[in-house]
């Protein structure tokens, strides 16, 4: 269901997101993702932990293809490449320590697949925090609105410097 989810979402999640923005469409997925842990934590039956395991998918669709969209147009050029690396090697790390969690887990007499669904909340939180709190929307996007002034205030905040001038927005 998570696959599905995903691919339904990324049909649509790069011009949704030249709409509203980068910055708002990361919040939403980080709140999918956090929304579906706590629901597969709750699950009454399959059909809601089905349904919430799609709505996972649809903050993982919108997470994969909306991160690299940011990274590129926020790192500067020379660190680019290596920046937009990190999110695959998150991924691979966070899906190893799940194996061996769940390895772990199912070690016990009785494992609670609720603990092992419910644990996705910690790393959803975490990525709220960082969308909702740290994040500054996407220079780039600024500059496609017309939001020139923001745009630059961004890149001061970023390159932490004053002048910015020089800088390219793409």
């Amino acid at each position: 269901m998570s696959l599905i989810g995903a691919t339904m979402i990324t049909t649509f999640s790069g011009p949704v997101s030249d709409k509203v923005g980068r910055r708002l469409m990361l919040i939403l997925s980080s709140l999918l993702y956090f929304l579906s842990s706590i629901i597969m934590f709750w699950s009454p039956n399959v059909y809601v932990l089905l349904f919430a395991r799609l709505l996972d998918g649809f903050g993982i669709g919108l997470a994969v293809t909306l991160v690299p969209i940011y990274i590129s147009e926020t790192a500067p050029s020379e660190i680019r490449g290596l920046l937009n690396t990190f999110p695959q090697f998150c991924g691979s790390g966070g899906m190893f320590l799940s194996y061996c969690l769940v390895f772990g887990m199912s070690l016990e007499e009785s494992p609670s697949w609720r603990l092992m669904l419910g644990v996705l909340s910690i790393p959803s939180i975490l990525y709220f925090v960082l969308a909702a709190f740290f994040l500054p929307e996407s220079p780039r996007w600024l500059v496609s609105k017309g939001r020139m002034d923001e745009a630059r205030q961004v890149l001061q905040r970023l390159r932490g410097r004053e002048d910015v001038s020089g800088l390219s927005f793409m």
